[in-house]
């Protein structure tokens, strides 16, 4: 989108800072392309932050200008050029997103810190690293002597010494502003602007106003022991903002029964610290670190999820089962780099928009092909001595996850309800069941390939044959390129059936929209397929929720409609293309039919005579419940 942008004439010698004029035709020339669909209250700062990300890790310049980085990027995805063809086996453009984060750096007050490369160290150090450790504690090591102390309290922790909130608290506690903000809360009689100063909000002190009446209440609740303000303190905290006011509540009471607090008060309270506090100083202090802990558990819980975004990109690491760790050739690849891990993490990359080796970053991220064959096999117990031979082990190891992965989230009862929700548009349950790196249509696909690979008996290399980028965890990541089947599937020769290729066509489109978008791109990939590859064996099934019925019908008669290439030069005489909705492939999983069965089936509805109308559901739906 800024490529096309700035290819515009009117754009031509414009600049892009403080030009909130040109940041709003941005933010309307993406709403214009569908890259969004809605009108912003500030157009020009949504087209500041939709790109910021990209400047912070070098694919475009503070101009908005794509870098040399950028346009690497640009050319790998308009190309369709994914292949592993690097020695970590990592997708193209996944490699450049791997550079890219080893070079960005952030400025935390001063210090300079590569949070990616810090996460490297952290998983070599620690093994793995837990979510709630990548959440709460690997943020904070902003400088070399944190991140080693943080380091050593994620190790004490493990062993039963310690808590994330402690961590937290020492961290907080160890910066001057925090000190300094308590000595000044201890020294002062609380009133609502002493406590709108020691909240230190970033966004504006009134944010914390509510908290003077809650601190007020929760003081006489401890110091006076009121039990009658136990049901008011239970009320003030939901005028707290943001997350942590369900983090106070569970802090504080033992029960969420309005009805039992009134008339238990004291004792639906747990026994914390905080409330045994006998002191005013001792509460204060109490008070000031709770506060703390919760507002910066909460700041850390909200970056949860981009953090993992912009890490997954790199394919290095995997984010499964509630950790983080390495895919298998990068853990080669930097076994024993710890020391020059953390002298790189603290440092400012002055290469960060240049398309570079990964020499150029660091002399010891090369990646040395002996040194990762002698890793795997010491970290792996794997001896490999080519390529083919590394590029063969790592298949296999991504199907025993892939095969894990089914069997634990995608069963066939989990697919079943995952296309009744298709069917119904529950997008967002979807996307909590899968993933929310992905489109519902690309989704849509995954979940397809998935039931073909269990159709198919789990035979075949259905990781290639889905035409998906797939983040490391081997969820999908993006749409299918264009020009190509959303699924090849290939078959090898048996006794039922001659070898073939089975391309398999998916939309989420109903009614005038699927006769529009999916009649003739779907002949022609099947018509291209079979001039490129002279396999007039190849057939197709499109399948969707819905299936219109002149769709059904075109589909039907291309059996007697020749396919011509470029300048009528080669002919397909006729093709095989069948209509298959959701319900029958719920109901082809739910009886566990097989491809060989189905294979039959659709050969024999490809012959039939039958008049439409009737064609579909005798020929393919019939057949499908015998």
């Amino acid at each position: 989108m800024l490529e096309k942008f700035w290819a515009l004439p009117k754009n031509d010698g414009q600049m892009w800072q403080n030009n909130n004029l040109l940041q709003v035709d941005y933010y309307n020339f993406l709403k214009f392309h569908g890259f969004v669909d809605k009108d912003a209250p500030r157009p020009d700062k949504d087209a500041r932050q939709k790109t910021s990300g990209l400047v912070d890790i070098g694919l475009i310049d503070d101009e908005r200008r794509l870098t040399y980085a950028g346009r690497a990027l640009l050319s790998i995805v308009r190309d369709g050029e994914f292949a592993r063809n690097n020695l970590l086996q990592i997708p193209a453009d996944s490699f450049v997103y791997l550079k890219q984060l080893l070079k960005t750096s952030n400025d935390i007050e001063g210090d300079i810190v590569r949070p990616f490369v810090v996460v490297l160290y952290a998983i070599l150090r620690l093994g793995l690293i837990s979510n709630d450790e990548f959440t709460y504690l690997i943020p904070l090591c902003t400088t070399r002597e944190n991140t080693e102390k943080i380091i050593a309290d994620i190790k004490n922790m493990r062993n039963g010494i310690g808590n994330i909130d402690e961590i937290i608290l020492s961290r907080l506690m160890g910066m001057e502003n925090y000190k300094d903000a308590l000595s000044y809360f201890l020294a002062k009689d609380v009133t609502e602007a002493v406590i709108t100063v020691v909240g230190m909000n970033r966004k504006s002190r009134t944010y914390d106003k509510p908290y003077f009446h809650f601190f007020n209440i929760l003081r006489k609740v401890v110091l006076e022991k009121s039990s009658d303000s136990v049901l008011s303190l239970y009320t003030a905290i939901s005028q707290l903002n943001g997350k942590p006011a369900a983090m106070w509540r569970q802090y504080l009471f033992n029960t969420t029964s309005q009805r039992r607090i009134e008339c238990e008060g004291l004792a639906t309270l747990h026994n914390t610290l905080l409330i045994h506090s006998v002191t005013e100083s001792d509460f204060k202090r109490l008070f000031f670190q709770q506060m703390h802990i919760f507002k910066a558990r909460a700041t850390l819980g909200d970056y949860f999820d981009l953090n993992r975004r912009y890490f997954r990109t790199t394919d290095a690491v995997i984010f499964d089962d509630g950790k983080v760790i390495f895919d298998s050739l990068p853990n080669c690849w930097l076994h024993s780099t710890e020391s020059d891990l953390l002298n790189l993490a603290f440092s400012q990359a002055n290469n960060l928009t240049a398309d570079v080796d990964l020499s150029e970053i660091a002399t010891f991220l090369t990646i040395d092909e002996q040194k990762l064959y002698a890793n795997l096999k010491l970290l792996y117990g794997i001896t490999v001595a080519t390529v083919s031979d590394a590029n063969r082990i790592i298949n296999d190891e991504r199907y025993k996850r892939f095969n894990t992965m089914i069997t634990e989230r995608f069963n066939r009862k989990i697919l079943i309800g995952l296309l009744e929700k298709f069917e119904a548009r529950e997008d967002e349950a979807i996307r909590q069941a899968v993933t929310n790196n992905a489109n519902i249509p690309t989704i849509f696909e995954y979940i397809l390939g998935i039931a073909w690979y269990l159709i198919s008996e789990c035979k075949g290399d259905v990781l290639s044959y889905m035409n998906l980028s797939l983040e490391a965890d081997l969820l999908p990541r993006s749409h299918a390129t264009g020009g190509n089947a959303d699924i090849e599937y290939a078959y090898e020769q048996t006794a039922t059936y001659p070898a073939h290729t089975l391309l398999i066509e998916a939309t989420l489109a109903d009614s005038t929209n699927q006769r529009r978008m999916e009649m003739e791109p779907v002949s022609r990939h099947l018509g291209e397929h079979i001039l490129s590859t002279g396999n007039t064996n190849a057939y197709c099934v499109f399948i969707s929720t819905y299936l219109h019925r002149n769709v059904i019908s075109d589909f039907r008669h291309r059996k007697n409609i020749p396919y011509y290439g470029e300048n009528f030069e080669n002919v397909v005489q006729g093709m095989k293309i069948l209509p298959l909705a959701t319900t029958e492939l719920r109901t082809i999983l739910e009886h566990r039919i097989n491809y060989e069965k189905l294979y039959d089936i659709f050969e024999k509805a490809f012959r039939s005579h039958k008049f439409d109308p009737m064609w579909y559901e005798q020929e393919i739906m019939n057949q499908i419940l015998v």
